[in-house]
């Protein structure tokens, strides 16, 4: 390849790039909003944890980690 060849396909290149960059600068999706966009803001988390209620845990309460076998018959493991 002569040096003219490469100079002319960089030249090509670059005008291309060029134009290309001028075309999508002029649509108006592309663009932002002139008066911006407002956003929701996270609330803030709390760092207290309130007390648990006494009428579920108590020490009268069903034990859900506690085998329940239905039926009267033997657990299989």
């Amino acid at each position: 390849m002569k040096k003219s060849d490469l100079a002319m396909i960089i030249l090509i290149a670059s005008v291309s790039a060029m134009i290309a960059f001028l075309v999508a600068n002029q649509i108006p999706a592309l663009k932002p909003d002139a008066k911006g966009v407002k956003i929701q803001t996270a609330e803030k988390i709390e760092t207290d944890v309130a007390t648990p209620d006494k009428n579920v845990f108590n020490a009268e309460a069903v034990n859900p980690t506690v085998q329940t076998v239905i039926g009267g018959g033997s657990a299989q493991q």
